[in-house]
């Protein structure tokens, strides 16, 4: 086995500056979700600075199967607060029926979310009988949670008899057909997590250590790393020459082994040396 090396100090410190943000592993360790006591000076406090990593407004709770993307995304990153009754504009509206808003989101959470998610609610009064809901979630140590979705429908093309032209036909997938997605927070938006941040997310808290080997897919990716900002799994994937199932799975491994940095995106996630 051969020693481990990483690029000079230098480059990782220019990583971190163009990159701009921190890795999703130092978000979670860092930034800590700690909820405090809150009254509607401490609401509008929290309105005022607007959505962020532990903060989410939603004025209603129209389709409660989607609000519970941003519930399973703070309890896979951290924690945070899901205000409910709260603009976009950071208006504080209200709920005039604070009950069936409430009653519709518990249900959609026990419903929707696997495991199970610890939450606490709180109603804030803002006058003329309107009320705000503080969804409460904490850090999770039962992480990656999930929201169970019903599949998508899919559209098969049949030919008509005779005549050899094709019609869609719709087939609604069955309501016992459900597929499980991740959510996690990157700044202000709740994003579906790749397989690779999923797998970072179950082993993260693992008590054991982690060990590697530094091979020749390793010396290929350190030196790639020491000419770039970054690299993807296809970028790593193409450079050493291995699958990308390969390649996916070094790269979750050196994340837990704190040799490299996740910076999960919707789009693609990049890795980079540690900082």
């Amino acid at each position: 086995m051969s020693s481990f090396s990483v690029p000079q100090k230098n480059n990782v410190q220019a990583l971190g500056t163009s990159l701009g943000n921190s890795s999703f592993s130092q978000h979670i360790r860092s930034s800590e979700f700690r909820p405090f006591p809150m009254d509607y000076k401490t609401l509008r406090e929290l309105v005022r600075q607007g959505e962020g990593k532990h903060i989410e407004f939603k004025l209603k709770t129209n389709h409660p199967e989607k609000i519970v993307r941003e519930i399973v995304a703070f309890a896979n990153s951290g924690g945070g607060y899901l205000l409910i009754g709260v603009g976009d504009d950071r208006s504080i509206k209200g709920l005039k029926y604070a009950d069936e808003d409430e009653y519709l989101l518990v249900r959609a959470i026990e419903k929707y979310c696997s495991p199970g998610i610890e939450y606490e609610i709180e109603r804030i009064s803002i006058g003329e009988e309107r009320d705000v809901l503080v969804f409460t979630i904490l850090s999770s140590p039962k992480r990656p949670h999930y929201v169970l979705q019903p599949a998508e429908t899919s559209l098969t093309a049949a030919k008509t008899p005779n005549t050899g032209t094709q019609k869609g036909k719709l087939h609604a997938a069955p309501q016992n057909n459900l597929v499980k997605k991740t959510y996690i927070r990157v700044a202000d938006r709740s994003i579906q997590a790749s397989w690779e941040m999923r797998e970072i997310l179950r082993r993260q808290d693992d008590d054991r250590n982690v060990k590697f080997q530094y091979g020749d897919k390793e010396r290929k990716l350190m030196q790639h790393l020491d000419q770039h900002q970054s690299v993807t799994v296809a970028d790593f994937a193409s450079v050493a020459g291995i699958s990308r199932n390969i390649a996916s799975k070094t790269l979750v491994l050196l994340v837990l082994a704190n040799v490299l940095d996740v910076h999960p995106d919707e789009t693609v996630d990049r890795f980079t040396v540690h900082a």
